[in-house]
């Protein structure tokens, strides 16, 4: 009897129903079965006692192992507190440095306090246009409001690009980009009633001193040395700005430009002043307190900024709808003139932090694209920007799907499935966001007929090259072809275009595959035999390939392992079948159908002319059975398969036909054959 042990049942090898055969074979009686049960049920017990104890010892290890974790963890979050303040410090320092190291133009030059503000202005724009490089601009009727160096950040992650130095002057604001030879050069200027200055509040760690500009190219970011810097920049513009409302009375005559920037706050009327007046102009004046707007109304261009640079931009629509609705039915209280040129200044520059934001998604994939942009589009299409909006739209969706392309091409992935997914994807997406604005709907069937014309250019430079096999050919056509029909579902019909673009490279590689072809034709000497397949299995495998191409030669089998045709003649069927199958998914488009049937006349005539040499003793008969078999078989298969396929009649090739039967030769005499059982 074997001896039951834990140490028998460890091993690698071990087999229950052996163990237990063995077991049977070996104990004598059921007392010494029952004996060995017991002792199997002992090491039961013992191995799971074994096992619980094993389990609870990992538990409380676990358990221990959970609490260095929670106090690794509270170290790491320590670390990483400590590493946080150390790169905010020296990120300061940098920027500081970097900062310092930029002294402004008007400051490193004296200018004489004993002269007028006029002269020294035009010392101060002077030294400015000596300083700029590429500047070509007119500054002389300009009044200098203020200058510095900033750093000009990333708006998506905060990072800064390049430092830049700005001049700020009544009418425009001039960026110059600051070399490593500390040189200025001039890279842009705006005009400073085209802009706004927007507070960006200060966050840990990311961007601190920042202040966000908005210019008709969109929004810009720059970073100030300190809080000091950002407050005295955010003064300035607001100057600079008020210098055109200053600049627009009512109905007066235009004022000469001022000498000075020195604005003069207005003094304000109270109650009791206006009492002392006239008794006209006290009533006057309770007028013109009575007719004050709201005071929401009042701070709501403030409200607006902070939404915009919060980025709540459906609260700052709503509220700009609300202000624009208020002052349509009360265009008469004091001050709407002013309130509404803010209100337009804002909306604009709403409209270019969104359209930014749009513009933001073209690094991302096309999905992620589409999902970012339905919010900024949405609110676009409120405010009235439907055209500018889809244009941004459809150059985001260019870049990301050229993007996908290039990857696929790279993985060796189905690029036309993709591309038409994509497009399908754009256009739903297109026509969901402007489905109130049918104006619109011209630009994204200008826009899908560009992108289609550059895929096909780049499907030719890749897959269409010269030398290409008609058969992979005729693979990569069927494959775009069937996901392009596949846009009409959506509406969407771009296969009259595809044909279009694809139709003079096709037609040369149909007639270049033609020459190649042709000149294949009889370039092995062919003995003018029937076609032995030695084993009965080689001619089993040969009738069932031919039988997936439509051919069933065993009406032609002789003996065991013979057909009563050329070899030539069995393999040009094979070829001709082949060549028929690539040129009927080419003859889909309509104006490719007689090239393609061109190529297969030729081909098939080429084969059908070859004769004996007048050298060989060959069987007249045997040679007129096997052009027979091609004219009566062969090309009636062929023609029925392209039709198959194309879904069109084969003209030329049933002209053919009817010629070759016209001149068919007398059928030879029938001999008796030899019948085979291996079929």
């Amino acid at each position: 009897m074997p001896e039951a042990s834990t140490a028998t049942f460890e091993k690698d090898n071990f087999n229950a129903e052996k163990y237990v055969k063995n077991l049977v074979q070996d104990c004598v009686g059921g007392p010494e079965l029952q004996q060995t049960k017991q002792k199997i049920q002992a090491l039961s017990e013992t191995v799971s006692s074994t096992l619980k104890k094993h389990v609870y010892e990992n538990y409380m290890q676990f358990i221990e192992t959970a609490k260095e974790i929670s106090h690794l963890e509270s170290e790491m979050y320590q670390l990483s507190h400590i590493l946080i303040e150390q790169r905010n410090l020296l990120t300061t320092l940098r920027d500081e440095s970097l900062l310092d190291d930029q002294k402004n133009i008007i400051e490193e030059q004296s200018l004489d306090p004993n002269v007028n503000e006029e002269q020294q202005n035009r010392k101060a724009i002077q030294l400015i246009k000596d300083s700029l490089v590429g500047y070509k601009g007119n500054l002389d009727d300009k009044v200098f409001i203020h200058e510095g160096g900033l750093i000009e950040l990333d708006s998506n992650d905060y990072r800064p690009i390049c430092r830049i130095h700005l001049f700020l002057f009544n009418e425009v604001l001039v960026l110059a980009k600051v070399r490593n030879e500390k040189k200025l050069e001039f890279q842009t200027e705006y005009e400073t009633k085209k802009i706004a200055i927007i507070n960006i509040k200060d966050l840990d760690g990311v961007n601190k001193n920042a202040i966000n500009v908005i210019t008709s190219d969109g929004a810009r970011m720059f970073q100030c040395i300190n809080s000091a810097a950002k407050q005295e920049w955010i003064d300035k513009f607001e100057l600079a700005i008020k210098f055109h409302q200053l600049k627009k009375p009512k109905k007066a005559p235009a004022p000469q430009p001022p000498t000075s920037l020195k604005f003069d706050a207005p003094q304000k009327s109270t109650d009791s002043e206006l009492l002392t007046l006239s008794p006209t102009a006290s009533e006057m004046g309770r007028v013109i307190v009575d007719n004050l707007p709201p005071d929401w109304l009042v701070t709501a261009p403030e409200e607006i900024q902070a939404e915009i640079a919060q980025r709540h931009f459906e609260d700052c629509l709503a509220l700009l709808q609300r202000c624009e609705a208020h002052l349509a039915q009360d265009s008469s209280c004091h001050g709407a003139g002013d309130i509404a040129e803010k209100l337009t200044t804002l909306k604009s520059s709403l409209a270019s932090v969104l359209m930014h934001e749009l513009s933001n998604s073209q690094s991302r994939s096309l999905q992620a694209a589409l999902r970012s942009s339905r919010r900024p589009l949405k609110l676009l299409v409120e405010m009235g920007k439907s055209r500018e909006a889809c244009g941004i739209l459809l150059r985001v969706c260019t870049s990301a799907i050229r993007t996908s392309q290039r990857q696929a091409r790279r993985n060796n992935l189905a690029v036309s499935e993709l591309f038409f997914c994509d497009v399908a994807l754009v256009a739903s997406e297109f026509l969901r966001a402007f489905s109130a604005k049918a104006s619109c709907t011209s630009a994204l069937i200008v826009w899908c007929n560009m992108e289609l014309q550059y895929f096909a250019a780049q499907l030719i430079k890749h897959y269409l090259t010269k030398d290409t096999q008609l058969e992979m050919v005729a693979k990569v056509v069927e494959g775009v072809r069937e996901p392009c029909l596949k846009l009409r579902e959506i509406g969407l019909d771009l296969s009259y275009h595809l044909e279009g673009s694809l139709r003079a490279t096709l037609g040369q590689l149909l007639d270049e595959a033609r020459y190649r072809l042709v000149d294949s034709i009889g370039r092995t000497e062919d003995p003018w035999q029937p076609y032995n397949l030695q084993t009965k299995t080689g001619l089993r495998t040969v009738l069932k390939e031919f039988d997936v191409l439509g051919i069933d030669f065993r009406a032609y089998v002789t003996g065991d392992t013979w057909i009563n045709l050329t070899q030539a003649t069995v393999n040009f069927c094979r070829h001709l079948i082949q060549t028929t199958e690539s040129c009927a998914y080419l003859a889909k488009y309509d104006s490719l159908q007689r090239d393609a049937e061109l190529l297969i006349r030729e081909l098939f005539l080429s084969q059908h002319s070859i004769k004996p040499p007048n050298s060989m003793n060959a069987d007249m008969n045997f040679v007129a059975k096997n052009k027979s078999y091609m004219a009566e078989v062969l090309l009636p298969v062929a023609m029925s398969r392209f039709e198959r396929i194309a879904g069109k009649k084969p003209e030329l090739l049933a002209e053919l036909h009817a010629q070759l039967r016209a001149t068919v030769p007398p059928k030879p005499k029938p001999r008796s054959v030899y019948q085979t059982d291996v079929l």
